[in-house]
C-alpha cells in the first residue's frame, strides 16, 4: 500500500491580531475621557455700534423660565412663547409703519432651549427685528 503525503492545511494564526486589537481597545478606553467633547465656548459681547432704535419690546426670560412681555409701563407674564408671539405681532401690526425692536433679555442661567423656543416662536410670528440684549464689558 502506498501511502500518500499528508497536506498540511495552512492556516492563518489570529491570535497576535486578537491580542493587538484588545491593546488597542484598552489604550482608547482610557484616552476617550481625556479627550474634549465639544464644549462650545460662546462669544462675550463687546461695544455694538448699532443702537436699538424706536422704542423696543422687551421680553425677559428668568432664571426658572417665565416669560415677561415689557412694552413702555406695560408688563405682561406669559405662559408660553407662542402666545407671547402673538400678542407681541399684534402690537407690530397695530404700529403700522413703524417697525418696532423686540429685544430678548434672558438671565445667563436660563436654559438654552427655553431662548430658542422663544427666538422660534417670534421667527414663525414672522417679527423682523429681534434682538438679543447683552451687557457689555
Amino acid at each position: 500500500m502506498a501511502r500518500r503525503p499528508r497536506r498540511s492545511k495552512n492556516e492563518i494564526n489570529v491570535v497576535p491580531y486578537v491580542d493587538v486589537m484588545l491593546v488597542l481597545l484598552v489604550i482608547f478606553m482610557v484616552a476617550a475621557p481625556g479627550m474634549p467633547s465639544g464644549l462650545v465656548e460662546l462669544p462675550s459681547a463687546g461695544k455694538s455700534s448699532q443702537q436699538v432704535t424706536g422704542n423696543p419690546m422687551t421680553v425677559e426670560i428668568s432664571k426658572d423660565g417665565a416669560l415677561l412681555l415689557k412694552d413702555g409701563n406695560e408688563k405682561t407674564p406669559f405662559t408660553d412663547a407662542k402666545s407671547l408671539a402673538a400678542t407681541i405681532k399684534e402690537k407690530v401690526d397695530a404700529a403700522a409703519g413703524t417697525e418696532r425692536p423686540v429685544v430678548i433679555a434672558a438671565d445667563k442661567n436660563v436654559r438654552y432651549e427655553i431662548v430658542m423656543q422663544t427666538t422660534d416662536a417670534l421667527r414663525i410670528a414672522e417679527i423682523p427685528r429681534v434682538g438679543l440684549q447683552v451687557y457689555q464689558k
